[in-house]
């Protein structure tokens, strides 16, 4: 691990026992240099506490006693603007904008032994292992479908749902009723989403983040019977 201590943070320390979640987000810049710089820059207003190279090199940017400004406006079950309450790791990858790639299987390894170490040392639920598109999916899309959510889960970093993948399938594009469809973004609230209920393309954007994290081989925004079993089973584990 390199350190390189980045200037756009809140100098005031925090109580590490305030220290809830890690949010996981990628860089979405063309070079990952470009994104260092970018962190680097005290007028870019944006910084994270650690930074993984695509060669698996971790960079330790801020200590996670002071709040890093990587969330944004976010919410997450109750709590609302989760730099308050977060640790935020930046993943190289240019992002759905600049050619959207996997990540290398050195990131992955390196982000699975930093997650376990910041999971240990702040008694974090994997419950509150999350992307940033979770937390604010009206304007975010990171880490996106590529991200290996289902292979952390199965290394103890995050959760996972463990339905059957094949009969999952068969239900794939299977239409819902109208009260079925609310019924899953009623299971999508009690997982920690934050429906806008009177706005139809937030809505599509909230299924959209949804599928980017448990259903990534078909991101259409449509509550379909597939997604319908996947939420109702997650709503019980983050219950």
């Amino acid at each position: 691990m390199s350190i390189n201590y980045i200037p756009n943070f809140t100098t005031i320390r925090r109580n590490p026992k305030k220290i809830k979640y890690i949010i996981f987000h990628y860089t979405g810049m063309r070079s990952e240099n470009k994104a260092i710089n970018r962190l680097l820059n005290v007028k870019s207003k944006v910084s994270c506490h650690y930074f993984i190279k695509k060669n698996g090199q971790v960079i330790f940017m801020i200590p996670a006693f002071f709040e890093a400004w990587h969330a944004g406006k976010s919410k997450w079950k109750k709590d609302k603007s989760l730099n308050k309450y977060s640790i935020g790791i930046e993943i190289a990858n240019k992002g759905h904008e600049f050619g959207y790639e996997k990540f290398s299987k050195k990131q992955i390894l390196s982000l699975i032994k930093l997650s376990k170490y910041l999971i240990n040392k702040y008694k974090i639920n994997k419950k509150n292992i999350l992307g940033h598109s979770d937390i604010a999916f009206e304007r975010k899309k990171d880490p996106g479908e590529k991200f290996p959510w289902k292979f952390l889960a199965s290394k103890g970093v995050g959760i996972w749902h463990s339905i059957n993948n094949t009969k999952l399938k068969k239900l794939r594009k299977f239409k819902l009723t109208n009260s079925e469809k609310l019924k899953g973004i009623k299971f999508l609230e009690k997982i920690g989403y934050s429906p806008n209920k009177e706005k139809d393309k937030n809505c599509l954007k909230l299924i959209k983040s949804f599928q980017r994290r448990f259903r990534q081989e078909l991101i259409d925004g449509s509550m379909d019977k597939e997604c319908l079993i996947i939420a109702k089973k997650l709503s019980k584990t983050y219950n």
